[in-house]
């Protein structure tokens, strides 16, 4: 591996988990990835994707799943289903709660989106999928 490379990696090392995963919403937003998806779901999803190259349906797949609004006396309740939906700390999870509409997931199926705004909305949530 190079001096650079090394010297990244050494870096990364010393970060503590809030700057680490700070750095991975700054790495989806500056390079537009979704890093919640697994190399073996790229691997697969690639080719299926670059299969339908002429005239397939204009049906969308993929949504993005917006938390747009959350009851006052349900910000505990809808802070966990958050937690467990994103995967990240409890402060992540509370700006984003805090702070809305923001987008809880990229790129969700259909049958995700269902679960995720049902989950959301019974703890008190709303969502909206764009």
């Amino acid at each position: 591996m190079s001096e650079k490379l090394d010297s990244i990696i050494e870096q990364l090392k010393s970060l503590t988990l809030l700057e680490a995963s700070e750095l991975v919403t700054e790495i989806e937003k500056v390079f537009g990835v979704d890093t919640s998806v697994s190399v073996g779901a790229v691997a697969v999803a690639a080719p299926v994707a670059g299969g339908d190259a002429g005239g397939g349906s204009d049906e969308k797949t993929e949504f993005d799943v917006v938390l747009s609004e959350v009851a006052a006396d349900k910000k505990i309740a809808v802070l966990k289903v958050v937690r467990n939906i994103t995967g990240l700390g409890l402060k992540e999870s509370k700006e984003i709660v805090d702070n809305t509409p923001k987008v809880l997931k990229e790129g969700a199926t259909k049958e995700e989106c269902e679960t995720i705004k049902k989950d959301v909305e019974a703890a008190g949530g709303k969502i909206e999928m764009k």
